[in-house]
């Protein structure tokens, strides 16, 4: 049985206006159950290992932000934390897909909804076949936030017949903090080209040069 996996995650909330989180970002991996990446996982979890960050659940923001388990670390070595997972992504089978709208511009959660909504239908339309091709579609998200968990479940079941959705643990799969790290990054890359990056975001990455070449570029290279 061919089956698709989507791992789901978000960046900002539906709340008003605020320019520390000028933008919503809804990020998508999509794996083909068929591409074998164990060994992949064996290798981050050695590298992860020899960080000395054994078994630990990823979450890219505040490794940027030196927060909550990262405070107090350098930078350069919160910065391996994230090479090490840019080095996973380098050599995995997958790809992604990001929506997002620009929070100035929206009314109320209802037009957020709906924008983001529409986005995600006219992605799986232009790839309606791809999607087709499978016997199974598993999309899955922590329910993190429940305009998110509805625009999945309408979308998806509205357009495809082969959904099945899974709630998850964020430190149970490691796709799932690839998703948050592409939600962080195409965050990065939004604020970037509007000239809205914040002190911590510069200094994490020292230029946008550096920004560009370490991360956006490779990652440009998955994108749907």
């Amino acid at each position: 049985m061919k089956e698709l996996s989507i791992f789901v995650d978000e960046s900002g909330d539906f709340g008003e206006y605020d320019y520390h989180a000028p933008f919503y970002i809804i990020s998508m991996v999509l794996h083909d159950q068929s591409a074998d990446i164990d060994n992949d996982l064996q290798a981050l979890e050695n590298e992860l290992t020899n960080i000395g960050w054994p078994k630990h659940c990823v979450h890219a923001g505040p490794v940027i932000r030196s927060e909550e388990e990262y405070r107090g670390y350098e930078l350069k070595d919160r910065q391996k934390i994230l090479m090490k997972m840019m080095t996973f992504i380098r050599h995995l089978d997958v790809n992604f897909k990001s929506i997002y709208i620009e929070k100035k511009h929206i009314v109320d959660s209802v037009e957020a909804t709906g924008k983001l909504s529409k986005q995600l239908a006219a992605f799986i339309r232009d790839n309606y076949q791809f999607f087709c091709g499978y016997d199974v579609v598993k999309v899955y998200y922590d329910n993190g936030q429940v305009e998110v968990t509805r625009i999945l479940s309408s979308v998806f079941n509205a357009l495809l017949e082969n959904v099945e959705f899974r709630k998850v643990m964020p430190a149970d799969y490691r796709l799932f903090q690839v998703a948050d790290l592409i939600c962080t990054l195409k965050l990065t890359e939004l604020k970037m080209e509007n000239h809205q990056l914040s002190k911590s975001e510069a200094f994490f990455f020292n230029d946008e040069r550096t920004l560009k070449k370490n991360y956006l570029k490779p990652l440009s290279k998955k994108e749907l």
